[in-house]
C-alpha cells in the first residue's frame, strides 16, 4: 500500500524493458517504491533490469508475456498480480511497437502486428487491470500513449493509428471508474530519443526517457489526468490538430 507521502511501494510495469517504463519505475525507487513486476518477451534483458532494481533494494519479480499474442492478456494479468502477492499501488502500461512504415504499408501482417501491440494487447490488460483495481478499491494507472495519436502523419500512420486506438479506450477508461478509488493518468510524450528511435532524425521538442518520467510521476503525485512530455506540446498540439489539411501535408516527416 502507499506510505504515509502517497507514494507507491508496489507496481507493475507491461513493457518491463522500455526504457521510459524503466526510467518511472527508476524515479519511483528513488522515493518508495519496494517491488516491482517486470512483464516483456526479453527473458535477459529482463533480468538485467531486475537485478539492477534488487541492487537498490527494490524487489523485482519477472514475467514473462508477449504482446504480439493478444490471447495471453488475461494470463498476464493474472500472473503479474500473482507475482506482486499485495495490493498493487500504480499499474505501469508502458508497452508499444514504432515500425517501420514503408514496410507496413503494404504488410497486413506487419500492420495486424502493429495494432495488436499498440492497441489491443494493451487495452485488454487494462481491462484485466481495472478489474483488479477496482476489486481492492484503490490504485492507479499510468498510460503511455503518444502526440502521435492526436494527429496521424503519413511517416507514420500505423503508430499513430495504434496510439490513437490506446488514447481513446484510456480516456474512457478513466470516465469507467470514477468513484470506485482507482484513477487514470495518461501521457503524451513527444519524439523521445531511446534505443527505439535512434535511427531517426530527432523532431521538434525532442525529450528524454528521464524526462518523460519526471512528467509521468509528477501526474501521478498530483492526480493530473492527461500529460503532455514536454508541456509544451500541449499548446502546439491544440494548434496542429486544426491545421488545415493542406498545410498538414506540408509538414516534414
Amino acid at each position: 500500500m502507499r506510505d504515509a507521502f502517497g507514494q507507491p511501494q508496489t507496481a507493475i510495469l507491461f513493457g518491463g524493458t522500455s526504457e521510459i517504463g524503466l526510467a518511472i519505475v527508476d524515479r519511483l525507487a528513488a522515493a518508495r517504491l519496494r517491488h516491482v513486476v517486470l512483464v516483456g518477451r526479453n527473458p535477459s534483458a529482463l533480468e538485467d533490469a531486475a537485478s539492477a532494481l534488487r541492487a537498490r533494494s527494490v524487489t523485482a519479480t519477472v514475467v514473462l508475456a508477449d504482446a504480439a499474442d493478444a490471447a495471453s492478456a488475461t494470463d498476464a494479468v493474472d500472473q503479474a498480480f500473482g507475482a506482486l502477492g499485495a495490493p498493487c499501488d500504480l499499474v505501469i502500461m508502458a508497452v508499444g511497437l514504432l515500425g517501420d512504415q514503408a514496410a507496413d504499408d503494404d504488410s497486413p501482417e506487419r500492420t495486424a502486428t502493429m495494432f495488436v501491440v499498440n492497441t489491443a494487447w494493451p487495452a485488454a490488460v487494462l481491462a484485466g487491470c481495472r478489474a483488479a483495481l477496482v476489486a481492492q478499491g484503490t490504485g492507479q494507472i499510468l498510460v503511455l500513449s503518444s502526440v502521435a495519436a492526436l494527429r496521424t502523419r503519413r511517416a507514420n500512420y500505423t503508430y499513430g493509428a495504434g496510439k490513437q486506438g490506446l488514447d481513446g479506450f484510456t480516456l474512457g477508461l478513466a470516465e469507467s471508474v470514477r468513484g470506485t478509488g482507482v484513477t487514470v493518468h495518461l501521457i503524451r510524450p513527444g519524439f523521445v530519443t531511446t534505443k527505439m528511435t535512434g535511427h531517426l532524425s530527432p523532431a521538434p521538442f525532442s525529450t528524454t526517457a528521464p524526462a518523460v518520467a519526471e512528467v509521468a510521476v509528477t501526474a501521478v503525485m498530483k492526480g493530473t489526468p492527461v500529460a503532455y512530455a514536454p508541456g509544451i506540446l500541449r499548446y502546439v498540439f491544440l494548434g496542429l490538430r486544426h491545421l488545415p489539411s493542406a498545410l498538414w501535408r506540408k509538414l516534414p516527416g
